[in-house]
């Protein structure tokens, strides 16, 4: 078992900037050998992608995100980061980190808490 904690939330005005972070204190983890994101769920809505950082190093963000977030991992201390900058209202919502890794004969996919965001005048 993986327990995964986020911290960084807040409330932040609009134009603001927020960074979460999300790591690992489980001995004998290696987070490295995980495909890491970030989701958000807002709500009455359900819960979406924000970043990712796919096994083997390619980072996609959603289109929502792009040019205004920044995912990012280190590795020798089990940790990933989500640096939110522009932060609008829509923005507004818990954001979650989740390490995932497949195998051919397993499927390893671990959550944290959450973390509230809200950005508001």
């Amino acid at each position: 078992q993986v327990h995964l904690v986020e911290s960084g939330g807040g409330v932040v005005q609009p134009g603001g900037s927020l960074r979460l972070s999300c790591s690992c204190a489980d001995s004998g983890v290696n987070l490295g050998i995980y495909s890491v994101s970030w989701y958000r769920q807002a709500p009455g809505k359900e819960r979406e992608l924000v970043a990712a950082i796919w096994t083997g190093g390619t980072i996609h963000y959603s289109e929502f995100v792009k040019g205004r977030f920044a995912i990012s991992r280190d590795d020798l201390r089990n940790r990933m980061f989500l640096q939110m900058d522009n932060l609008e209202p829509g923005d507004t919502a818990v954001y979650t980190c989740r390490a995932r890794r497949m195998t051919a004969y397993r499927t390893d996919d671990y959550w944290g808490q959450g973390t509230q965001v809200t950005v508001s005048s």
